[in-house]
Parts: C-alpha cells; structure tokens; sequence
C-alpha cells in the first residue's frame, strides 16, 4: 500500500503539535488533521484569558516562549504556536474533520470531510472542549443561553446569569460587570471553586461581598424563560429576571468519537478511556491518547504543562515496536 504515514494524529492542538515534532524528530512520517483552525480550542477561549501556567511551562519542542507577563494571555499563546507549526513545517491540515476511522489488517485507514489517509499508528490528542455539559432544563435551548463565552462586551448593561464557580464562570462574571453588566452568578456549592486561579479569587468574592455581584449559593437553574430565570435555593425558588445566561458548567471529550474508534469508555465516572499510562496506547493496538482527552471527565487531571510528555511516550512506544 503506497503513502502511508507513520503517523496520523488528530488534533492539531498544542499536544498534537508536540506529538507531529516528535514523529519528526525520530524520522516518522506524520500528518495532523484538525476540524478547525490551528489550536482551535486555545482559538475559542475568551480573547481576555490569562493561562494559569507560566510561558515556560506552554513551551513544546524546545522553543522559547518568550512574553513580558508572568502569565502569557490567549493571543500571546496563539502566536506562538503558530510559530511553532511554521518553525518545524508540521504536516498540518485544517478544517479538515476525521469522521471515521477502521483498521484495514495492520494499517489504519482515517476517513476525513476531505480524503482518506492510510497509517500505522494514529493519536487522538482531541481535548476535551468540544462538548458542553448540559443543565438538561427546560428553556436550555433558547437562543440567549450560551456554553461558550468569548467577549464581554456583548453583554454590556444586560441581566446575565452566570452558571458555576469555575474559573471560566468567575473570568466571565468579572469581566461582564466590568462592561457594566448586571451579573448573577449560580453556584451548585458553599463557595467559590478552590481551584479558581489565586489572582482572581480575592476579586469574585470581594465583588461578591460588597454586593457588586449578586450570589446563590448551594443552588441550580431549574428553568429558563424568555426573560428570566427560576432558581432552586436553599430559600426555595425564586425568580430573577434576565436577559442572558452564561451556562459555563464544563465540558467533556467526545466519547462517542473515542468509542467509534474502538476505544473502550466506561460508562461510570469518570469514564476515562482505557489506555496504558506507560506508553499512552489504548486497547486497540497502534491506537494512542494524547493530551487532556486522558482523563475523561477529570478535565483537571491534564493540562499542557503535564501531558507535553505524552508525545514522547508515545513516539517512544512506536519505535520500539519498529525495532521488534
């Protein structure tokens, strides 16, 4: 069978990045396939976000990231790995989706919106951003509730409803009452989440404290109206009007897609896929995880600075296996 990669991986995020500098450091023919554009969650993220890991620790290939904050922002993240795809001239196809993937004997066959591509071994370094998890209540689906936010300024001097304690839930709150913004925020626990980043913590629960930013506690959104919302509260249900709600509850990989590739899930959380921690393959053989997408609903678990090493491992594992 003529043209067939060493290997595919999909996902041309920061780790998928790192897995196609990898195959290419150890003279492996690659090809990265990506549904969208280049870093395409990092693309997604609000324009104002702050990395909670310094620039050193976003650094894949042995190339500087070089900034002048302590922590590098989203733009500053974009650029670089930018650079980095130009820098090693990665195999990097975009907008073009994987939409199937079967094994043909030892070859595996991957079916994109485009073409289909032969190879030995492939990568799934897809993140975990891509599917929201849902309230599942009703009024969901109207048009004024969001799982993605991006631009406070949209929401200028409008009644948003911000769900969860997260750092993307707290990052939106401030930033909307910031624009003016008159903000609510629904928090399933006792507090705010101890995992928001330590720079801004202080600052959602002063906003909090002095009133700016209203607060229940220990509560969840049981419907969605047109112009309002109703709120379970350890008070009882009470009603507050709006005109927008910010449903930043979290997201989860694409199971169905994992499993349709042949990879075990279970069905109980966290439901991480099955895969060989020592050299990242799952149980289907020359199939391999890279990245966040390890674990599951535990999306805390990876993040780049941690899973740079997956592209390693992994490239290791093909080698050996070449030499046998």
């Amino acid at each position: 069978m003529n043209n067939v990669f060493d290997v595919l991986i999909i996902g041309a995020g920061p780790i998928g990045l790192a897995s196609g500098i990898e195959a290419q450091k150890a003279g492996l023919s690659h090809i990265i396939l990506e549904k969208g554009c280049l870093v395409n969650s990092l693309f997604n993220y609000p324009i104002n976000m702050t990395f909670f890991s310094s620039s050193e620790r976003l650094e894949i290939g042995d190339t500087p990231f070089v900034t002048s904050l302590p922590k590098p922002k989203r733009a500053e993240a974009l650029e670089y790995y930018r650079r980095i795809n130009n820098k090693f001239k990665l195999n990097t196809h975009l907008f073009e989706e994987v939409i199937d993937v079967r094994k043909e004997n030892a070859v595996f066959r991957a079916t994109s919106t485009k073409h289909s591509y032969f190879a030995k071994s492939i990568i799934v370094a897809t993140g975990f951003y891509d599917v929201p998890l849902l309230l599942n209540i009703p009024g969901e689906e109207l048009p004024k509730v969001v799982h993605y936010y991006d631009d406070p300024h949209y929401y200028a001097n409008q009644r948003v409803l911000v769900v969860g304690a997260s750092n993307s839930s707290v990052d939106a709150a401030l930033e909307t009452y910031r624009k003016g913004a008159h903000v609510t925020m629904v928090v399933r626990g006792p507090e705010i989440s101890p995992r928001v980043k330590y720079w801004v913590k202080p600052d959602i629960e002063n906003r909090i404290a002095s009133g700016e930013i209203d607060v229940f506690y220990n509560s969840t959104v049981e419907k969605i109206e047109d112009s309002q919302v109703v709120i379970k509260s350890p008070d009882g249900l009470r009603t507050v009007p709006n005109d927008f709600v910010l449903a930043l509850t979290g997201y989860q990989p694409n199971f169905e897609f994992l499993k349709q590739l042949g990879i075990t899930v279970p069905d109980i959380a966290p439901r991480i896929p099955i895969h060989n921690p020592d050299t990242m393959e799952t149980n289907v053989e020359n199939l391999y995880l890279a990245g966040v997408v390890c674990g599951g609903l535990n999306t805390h678990l990876w993040f780049i600075e941690n899973s740079r090493i997956h592209a390693e491992l992994i490239i290791a594992d093909i080698q050996t296996k070449r030499l046998h």
